[in-house]
């Protein structure tokens, strides 16, 4: 049981982290975003949507209680980083490109496996 809580907050600290570093970047329009967002046929205001949600998003994963938050959030990422693959694809970049939000997602996605109850959304009971 104990691995598994340290697995959960191993994956999610790493996890958060790259996504607020990764919406700091975009926030900041570094010359590395800008580009890979210009190649991608993305306008550059996109870039502070998307850095926002991320930053946001970041920290509604580490913060205590607000279950249904976090439910969006990894939702919102899950999207995210799926899309991001596609549109590397789409561009003609290839798996190289692809691979890392890829990576992004199976990181993210071990997290939200491993959530403690306290962090779930808790079914429904019949009544």
């Amino acid at each position: 049981m104990k691995i598994k809580t340290i697995a959960y907050w191993v994956t999610t600290i790493l996890f958060a982290g790259m996504m607020a570093m990764s919406g700091g970047m975009y926030l900041t329009h570094s010359p590395e975003v800008a580009k890979g967002f210009a190649h991608l046929g993305y306008p550059p205001y996109f870039a502070n949507l998307l850095g926002v949600a991320k930053l946001l998003g970041a920290c509604a994963l580490l913060a205590p209680r607000f279950v249904i938050l976090k439910e969006w959030a990894y939702s919102g990422f899950a999207i995210t980083l799926i899309s991001a693959a596609v549109s590397h694809l789409a561009s003609g970049d290839g798996l190289g490109h692809a691979v890392g939000p890829l990576i992004g997602l199976a990181i993210m996605a071990v997290s939200y496996v491993l959530r403690p109850v306290g962090r779930r959304v808790l079914p429904c009971s019949a009544a």
